[in-house]
């Protein structure tokens, strides 16, 4: 495996082939420059004419330094690219650095598919975490609709016993005195407790 096997190309950047050092002779690692903006995005991809040994798959990792104590460096599994998946774009989340390190390292298929698994599992685990908590902040949160109805549910079952009668055709007539006091005490109920649209189910 000494020829380039993959190919990198970072958000705005040219195609990277060359490793910036290979540990092992099926790993390899690609430093990133940022050229001033952290990195946010990158694809991975076999280069043309690639073809990884029978069984095997390409991990993609973000490698970060060793933290105080540790003498290895981080790796984050990203994903991973293979027979059927020649290339792919990964979310590199840099926290705040301008320059990054990706890791490639040729493992058992399997093993791959087996994070590739596991990362989407745990996706669609934050997907469905998410959903239920929008779906538990929409039923304690009315809609606008629904709090304009209570309004003049409210103002309505207020004023109906000001109603009175006006004119030759005895049209229907509230005195605007009414809807003044119905609106300080309205108003005045907010003030006091702003959720009681809410609750007035």
């Amino acid at each position: 495996m000494s020829q380039p096997l993959f190919g990198l190309v970072p958000a705005g950047q040219s195609v990277i082939v060359t490793p910036t050092s290979t540990p092992t002779p099926t790993s390899f690692l690609y430093a990133v420059s940022s050229l001033g903006k952290p990195s946010t995005h990158i694809v991975v991809f076999l280069l043309p004419g690639i073809e990884l040994p029978e069984g095997t798959a390409a991990a993609i990792y973000l490698v970060t330094p060793a933290g105080p104590g540790q003498t290895e460096p981080n790796s984050k599994f990203l994903g991973g690219i293979g027979p059927g998946k020649d290339s792919a774009i990964f979310k590199v989340g840099s926290n705040g650095q301008e320059n990054i390190v990706i890791g490639v390292s040729v493992e058992d298929a399997s093993s791959v598919l087996s994070r590739l698994a596991d990362q989407s599992r745990e996706s669609e685990d934050a997907k469905s975490a998410a959903l239920t908590l929008m779906s538990v902040a929409q039923k304690q949160q009315p809609s606008t609709l629904v709090l304009a109805q209570r309004i003049i549910e409210n103002a309505f079952n207020f004023l109906a016993s000001f109603s009175g009668t006006a004119g030759p055709n005895q049209v229907e007539v509230v005195p605007l005195k009414a809807f003044e006091d119905w609106w300080r005490k309205f108003e005045g109920r907010i003030r006091s407790d702003p959720g009681f649209l809410e609750r007035n189910g």
